[in-house]
C-alpha cells in the first residue's frame, strides 16, 4: 500500500518540541524537535541542510530518500513545527531503486544557487542532482570501508566539494576536495580520539566545521564540532566548538551551519533513528556564536 504522503502526517505531531533539558549538551542549545510520522520512510535520517534563513529544510534518508520542507519558528528562533512533503526517490548507479548498499544516501551538500550533491557509501560516489550526474570516481575510494566511506559532504562559497569517510585507517582523516572537473585527495586532517566524521559544512566565513560521532555501550552517543580554517595548506585548526556529554544527545549525523536574522551562527543536526521504534528521529540546534 502507498504509504501517505509526510506532509499531512507529520505536520500533525511536531508542534512539540524536545525539551531543553533532554538535549543537555551543553548551555548553548537553541532546541529541538522530535520528528514523527506515519509515513515510515521518515527516518535514519543521515544529512540536513536549513535554507531560506532558517525557515527552507532538507534532509537525506540513508536509505534513499530526499525530504524537503518548511520550517516554523517562534519569536526567539526556535523551530515549532515542520511541513515536510512527499520525499523524492533516491536510485542506485543503474537508475533503478536497487540494493541498499547501491543507495545508501549519507552526505548532503548544496550550493548557494540551489544546485544539490550527495554522496554515498556502498557504492562509493558523489552526485549532482541536475540530470543525477556521477561525478568522476577519485583514486583514494578504492580503499574505503563499504559500510564507513563518504559520510560527509559540504560545499564552499567557490563551489569545490569536500568530502570524508567515516572510517579510515592511521592518525589522520582523508579529505577528498573536488574542483576543476577532478578529485584532489592529498589533504586529511588529524584524528583526535574514537570520533569519527559524520557530517560537514561551511560558516558564511568560510571556515570548515565537521560533525563527529562517538559511542559507548555503557553510556551511548557523544557528539561534539570541530571548525577548521581553509588554507593554502590545506584543513588546519580542528578546535572543538561545541561537544555533548555521553547519553545526553541522540545519534546526530547531519550538520547545517547557517546564519539567522539575529546574527547567530547556528549549529542544526539531525539525529538517525536507524529506522528503530526506540530511538527519536529529531532535529536539534545549537548557537555556536
Amino acid at each position: 500500500m502507498h504509504a501517505r504522503p509526510v506532509a499531512r502526517a507529520v505536520a500533525a505531531v511536531l508542534a512539540v518540541g524536545v525539551t531543553l533539558s533532554a538535549l543537555a549538551g551543553g548551555g548553548d542549545v537553541l532546541g529541538g524537535l522530535v520528528l514523527r510520522s506515519e509515513d515510515e520512510r521518515l527516518g535514519g535520517l543521515s544529512a540536513v541542510e536549513i535554507t531560506e534563513g532558517g525557515l527552507g529544510f532538507a534532509a537525506l534518508s540513508d536509505r534513499g530518500f530526499l525530504f524537503v520542507g518548511r520550517i516554523t519558528r517562534d519569536e526567539t528562533g526556535r523551530v515549532r513545527a515542520l511541513d515536510i512533503a512527499e520525499p523524492e526517490v533516491l536510485m542506485a548507479r543503474n537508475g533503478r531503486r536497487g540494493p541498499r548498499g547501491a543507495r545508501d544516501s549519507e552526505g548532503l551538500a548544496i550550493t548557494d544557487d540551489g544546485e544539490l550533491f550527495i554522496s554515498y557509501e556502498g557504492d562509493h560516489r558523489v552526485t549532482r542532482r541536475a540530470g543525477e550526474t556521477i561525478l568522476p570516481v577519485a583514486p583514494g575510494w578504492a580503499g574505503l570501508e563499504p559500510n564507513g566511506s563518504l559520510e560527509a559532504l559540504a560545499v564552499d562559497a567557490s563551489g569545490t566539494l569536500y568530502t570524508l569517510p567515516e572510517v579510515s585507517r592511521g592518525p589522520t582523516i582523508p579529505v577528498f576536495r573536488y574542483t576543476g572537473g577532478e578529485w584532489d585527495d592529498s589533504g586529511s586532517i588529524p584524528r583526535s580520539g574514537r570520533f569519527r566524521p559524520v557530517g560537514a559544512d561551511f560558516d558564511d566565513a568560510g571556515r570548515f566545521y565537521l560533525l563527529e560521532r562517538d559511542f559507548s555501550l555503557l553510556f551511548g552517543f557523544a557528539s561534539r564540532i570541530r571548525r577548521f580554517e581553509v588554507t593554502q595548506a590545506g584543513l588546519t585548526g580542528g578546535a572543538v566548538v561545541w561537544q555533548s556529554a555521553y547519553g545526553t544527545q541522540p545519534n546526530l549525523e547531519g550538520l547545517s551551519i547557517w546564519r539567522d536574522a539575529r546574527g547567530r551562527l547556528i549549529a542544526s543536526m539531525v539525529s538517525d533513528d536507524n529506522y528503530s521504534p526506540f530511538l527519536p528521529s529529531i532535529l536539534v540546534e545549537v548557537v555556536l556564536e
